[in-house]
């Protein structure tokens, strides 16, 4: 019987292991490329693209992550960028989720080790689409339900602090040699404008570079937090609300947020051609359909916790921007 439990756990926590090994290898390489490394994707203009071009696209994808993944492995500066930008974004993820796993474990809930999400690179988000535990038996109260919730924005904003700092340290101020077909901006959110003064950098210097591995993590892990945060379904804002309110807040707050996101989708892409805004309203548009479930215990929270209420409310503000991505071509 103990062989069997030990087989079942190695192959259990084996598979988190095999998730996070292959979301460090898609992290990597995504850290190498443009927009967040030094390999260029389009090196030549295009007038138009053709019919034959989207069917050829799965051999030109395919031959492209070859030679990427050569020049990953033979060029120090490409590998550096790379190791540098996916264990700094891992490094946020795992403090994120910890935070959630840890208060799981002080309040005796079940969850499981986090599971990394891998993306193929060019196709998803930074090489990862994030990370989750998930959650096998009741959360008992409202004060659970609050702590569990912000527990894991807290440790992941504590975590990318220090790696904002050295993305603003590691700014350049020489011009790119080549610019690529499709140029992409990143607003900067409160927290890296608030460093960027501190540290005498002007970040609105049109001879500034800012894009560097250390400032593409912090700046996808203060995307992560403010997407997390938003007071919608079962996101880790959605807990905070329910806990803080009730049930009828907690609702009304999702169908607000989806609405203001909807509204922001639709501005952000007549302002500055960008459809990313209207993946965050899909995500919260499915998340405004799922129910919070009800606790055992509905005791309301004290004053200490509606304190760090507004903590985490100033972490929101600090990592939140209401179009982060700008497509200029």
């Amino acid at each position: 019987m103990q062989k069997i439990e030990t087989k079942t756990y190695w192959i259990i926590n084996g598979k988190h292991l095999l998730l996070f090994l292959l979301t460090f290898a898609t992290t990597t390489i995504a850290g190498s490329l443009y927009p967040f490394g030094p390999v260029q994707i389009f090196a030549e203009e295009k007038q138009a693209i053709t019919f034959w071009d989207y069917l050829r696209f799965p051999v030109d994808y395919f031959w492209f992550l070859i030679s990427a993944l050569h020049l990953l492995l033979t060029n120090e500066e490409v590998l550096t960028a790379g190791l540098k930008f996916s264990i700094s974004l891992l490094f946020i993820l795992s403090a994120h989720e910890a935070g959630h796993y840890f208060a799981c474990r002080f309040y005796k809930v079940k969850a499981t080790l986090p599971y990394f999400l891998p993306a193929p690179p060019l196709m998803g988000p930074a090489g990862t689409f994030g990370a989750f535990i998930k959650i096998r038996s009741l959360i008992p109260s409202k004060k659970a339900t609050f702590d569990i919730g912000v527990a894991g924005p807290i440790a992941g904003f504590i975590a990318l602090l220090p790696i904002a700092v050295l993305g603003i340290m590691n700014v350049y101020e020489v011009a790119p040699t080549s610019k690529p077909v499709i140029d992409l901006e990143f607003s900067d959110p409160l927290l890296i404008k608030i460093l960027a003064w501190l540290f005498g950098v002007d970040l609105e210097s049109t001879s500034l570079v800012k894009m560097n591995s250390y400032y593409a993590a912090a700046w996808l892990g203060l995307l992560v937090t403010a997407l997390n945060l938003l007071p919608s379904g079962q996101l880790d804002g959605g807990h905070a609300i329910y806990a803080l309110f009730g049930k009828r807040i907690h609702k009304l707050t999702g169908f607000i947020s989806f609405v203001a996101m909807s509204f922001l989708a639709i501005t952000g892409f007549y302002l500055y051609n960008s459809p990313s805004g209207f993946l965050f309203a899909l995500l919260l548009g499915v998340m405004m359909m799922i129910p919070h479930p009800a606790l055992p215990d509905e005791t309301p929270l004290d004053v200490k916790r509606k304190f760090i209420a507004l903590l985490v409310l100033l972490i929101f503000i600090l990592s939140f921007t209401p179009f982060p991505i700008h497509l200029v071509e």
